[in-house]
Parts: structure tokens; sequence; C-alpha cells
């Protein structure tokens, strides 16, 4: 009856002990083999067959569906240039110019990972779709509050406090692909924040 105790026991510990430290490096973020560019994080192994399990879990958690890496480049932006987490009261410039990439787009996620709601159902932007400057870059207004342009709006906290940047590159051209560290990415410079 002891034995029995004490294996029920360890076999308890050892799982808490497991999932607890799956937990943690899953909430600890980073997908490993990372390159950042500015404030926009990139995994080498997203989308490929060297992706690890918990690279595969966080992608999964993360709800990417991440297709090939030849095929797509996903850059992740949790803060603006300064290093400050990306916040729902605040509002932000992406400055950019066209990225090597047959498409582009950039989306605004909030905490929980899913797209915000708001009454413009207005989520991303993408080369497609941006409003340019004479000179062909862009800017886009990232804000809680409405502005002529290309605004995306933050939702006023409804997903939470903090939010992130998704920028994917769909059939990034081969340089691009072989380096995604040496693209010139928008920056993200904040304006001003709510008190």
């Amino acid at each position: 009856m002891k034995l029995a105790f004490k294996l029920v026991t360890v076999l308890i510990v050892a799982l808490v002990l497991g999932a607890g430290s799956v937990i943690l490096v899953l909430r600890a973020g980073g997908l490993g083999n990372e390159v950042t560019v500015g404030p926009w994080e990139t995994s080498l192994v997203t989308g490929s067959s060297q992706a690890d399990p918990y690279t595969r879990a966080r992608v999964a958690i993360g709800g990417l569906l991440a297709l090939n890496r030849s095929e797509t480049i996903y850059f992740t932006a949790p803060r603006d240039d300064a290093g400050d987490t990306l916040r729902v009261s605040c509002s932000y410039k992406v400055i950019g110019s066209d990225l090597p990439a047959r498409w582009w787009s950039i989306t605004l996620y909030g905490e929980d990972h899913y797209l915000v709601s708001n009454l413009q159902d207005r989520y991303s932007f993408g080369g497609e779709t941006v409003a340019r400057e004479k000179d062909g870059s862009f800017v886009i207004t990232v804000s809680p509050d409405e502005t002529d342009g290309n605004w995306i709006p933050t939702g006023g906290g409804q997903n939470g406090d903090t939010f992130t940047l998704t920028l994917r590159l769909y059939n990034p051209d081969e340089r691009a692909a072989q380096n995604p560290g040496g693209i010139v990415l928008p920056r993200i410079a904040k304006e001003a924040c709510l008190s």
C-alpha cells in the first residue's frame, strides 16, 4: 500500500512539474532561432521542418497557421521602436515602404491573439489597400481614436491592455527569404497615450 501511494505521489509530482515547465516555456515567448529587426521579431524555424515541439505549440497557440518558410515570413512586434510594450491606450505611427514580397500585410491582434473587433471592421492594411504618401511610402495610424487615412483601431481594451502587430510577407523575394534580418521593416513610433 505504501509503495502504491509513493508511486502515485511521484507520478502526480512529475505531471505537475512537467505541465508547469511546458506552460512556462510557452508563455516565455520566443520561437527559437530568432531574428530581430527594430521592434519586429521572427523565427527562422517557424513554418519549417526544423521547428521543435515548443515552437509548434507556440505557433498553434498564437494562431499563425504558419505556411512553409519559403512561402511566408511572419514578423511580430509586441513593442514600439523605443522598446515600450504596445498599449491600446496609445497612438502609434507605422511608417514604411513596400516590402520585398509579392503581397504583404500588417494586422493588429489583441492580447488573446484574436482580431480586435471594431465598428469599422478594419484589422489590417496591405500593399494593395494602404494609401501612400507622394514618395510611395505609407503611414498607418494605430490608435484608439479615429483618424483620417490609414487607421487601425486598437479597440479600447476589449481584448486586453496590450496588442501586437503581425507583418506577413507572402512569397518573399529570394534575398528576404534567405536573410530576413536584412529586410528594412516599418518603424513603429509612439505618438501619445491617453491618461
